[in-house]
């Protein structure tokens, strides 16, 4: 019974990620139509990118956020975006059709996908 409960675990939480990374996909997606300098050209191209910020938010972000934490600290949270944006960055020198001209644009992606998220989130999650 233990073996099955622990199996149920881990399919929920592994049903709980793709959903988080479809709906990260999607907000960046939708973001993306809405700032200039930044591309996706399609939504598969926003899966990837998505999937490609989930590692660099494991990896790199995890020491980005650990080496920033007292300006996370004396900004309340806002650094985190720029964060986000350094990430956003660095994952669409990697991606094609994932374009993002600029740290700028960059920033407003992180704000409005933080923002979509966190509807996309309360309705789906």
């Amino acid at each position: 019974m233990l073996l099955y409960a622990d199996a149920a675990l881990v399919q929920a939480s592994l049903g709980t990620v793709i959903i988080k990374v479809l709906l990260n996909a999607l907000a960046l997606f939708v973001a993306a139509s809405f700032i200039k300098g930044v591309r996706v050209t399609n939504f598969t191209n926003a899966i990837v990118a998505a999937l490609a910020l989930a590692l660099l938010n494991a990896t790199l972000g995890a020491i980005m956020y650990a080496l920033a934490l007292p300006l996370r600290v004396m900004t309340l949270g806002l650094f985190t975006l720029v964060i986000n944006a350094a990430l956003i960055w660095i994952a669409a020198y990697f991606i094609k059709g994932f374009d993002v001209r600029g740290f700028l644009p960059a920033l407003w992606l992180a704000v409005l996908t933080a923002l979509f998220n966190t509807v996309l989130y309360a309705l789906f999650l």
